[in-house]
């Protein structure tokens, strides 16, 4: 079984190992990659058994073959079916909110709220957002959609006397950023953030609709507003098969 050229961007050699003997699940998952390209976005990939018979493989190499296209994110599952994803959601390592990231794609953001609940910072919070231990402070809990799909889940957590009515005045399904900036005239300086994988606790699993197996790319920011001031502490996570994330590096 032969197995697909060398590309730019793709591993080298295809993923060959140096002694050259190639797993036979990997040459099946080459194979398959050639066809996931000529279906194009949507197409509809052959069933299990057809795949097997046209490799001359058992089902259960094509299975794992299609398992880490599918963990990858370049197929998807439809009803019982396979069909070929969409590219990933390209998310930028900037001070821009989800909603403008996914905007600028072409995409139609939108969260829904799992909850906002207020209560005593505990003494590990606190210096991250600038609160004193005991202070009342605000926890935004949202699942991320892009056109209805839903695609990660994000934590905010702020104190109470930077936005007092945000139970009131906020909506839920609307951009955080934009309404501190708009509403409350809070303008962002900079954060640092930490990027890193992980997998999904059974609830997160449950709430985004995926695996508890999927990786998942986890993002802790700690954002300071236009003074310096301590502003906020964001816990982001994004199914790994739906997203990358993109930024622009600059010699210091």
């Amino acid at each position: 079984m032969e197995s697909i050229s060398h590309r730019p961007g793709s591993p080298v050699r295809s993923g060959i190992p140096e002694h050259g003997r190639i797993p036979k699940y990997y040459a099946v998952k080459a194979r398959v990659s050639e066809l996931v390209e000529e279906l194009g976005e949507g197409g509809v990939l052959p069933t299990e058994r057809d795949l097997a018979e046209r490799y001359e493989v058992a089902r259960e190499t094509v299975r794992q073959a299609l398992r880490e296209l599918l963990l990858e994110g370049r197929l998807r599952r439809a009803g019982r079916g396979t069909v070929v994803a969409g590219p990933k959601l390209e998310q930028p390592l900037s001070l821009a909110s989800y909603t403008e990231g996914v905007r600028r794609q072409g995409r139609r953001p939108g969260r829904n709220l799992i909850g906002l609940e207020r209560f005593p910072c505990p003494p590990d919070l606190a210096p991250g957002i600038g609160a004193a231990t005991g202070e009342p402070v605000w926890h935004l809990e949202r699942v991320l959609l892009a056109d209805d799909e839903r695609v990660g889940l994000e934590s905010t957590y702020l104190r109470v006397a930077r936005a007092p009515r945000l139970d009131s005045e906020f909506q839920p399904d609307s951009s955080f950023y934009g309404y501190l900036r708009e509403r409350l005239g809070i303008a962002f300086g900079d954060a640092d953030e930490k990027l890193e994988t992980v997998l999904a606790t059974p609830r997160e699993a449950l709430l985004i609709g995926t695996p508890p197996a999927l990786p998942m790319l986890l993002i802790h920011r700690f954002s300071r507003d236009q003074d310096g001031r301590p502003l906020e502490r964001v816990r982001s996570l994004y199914r790994g098969d739906r997203f990358s994330f993109t930024t622009h590096l600059r010699p210091e």
